[in-house]
């Protein structure tokens, strides 16, 4: 595992504190590591959701499919 040094404004600092103080994480690492995780998962989302609004990537799978033979 490596290690990351992230300077952070002292806004930035007060935000991280007040969520580990809420619970959302135990520490300043995990809640870096969880934040990381959930940009990710947005990305995937947000990828689908465009791909979804693709009009060429409307309508029967087969026949999209055969596009691409």
């Amino acid at each position: 595992m490596s290690l990351l040094s992230v300077p952070l404004t002292p806004k930035l600092e007060k935000m991280i504190d007040k969520m580990i103080e809420d619970g959302v994480a135990p520490n300043k690492a995990e809640l870096a590591r969880k934040a990381i995780e959930k940009y990710a998962e947005d990305q995937a989302v947000q990828a689908v959701l465009d791909a979804e609004r693709e009009p060429s990537l409307s309508g029967n799978l087969r026949e999209l499919a055969k596009k691409f033979e």
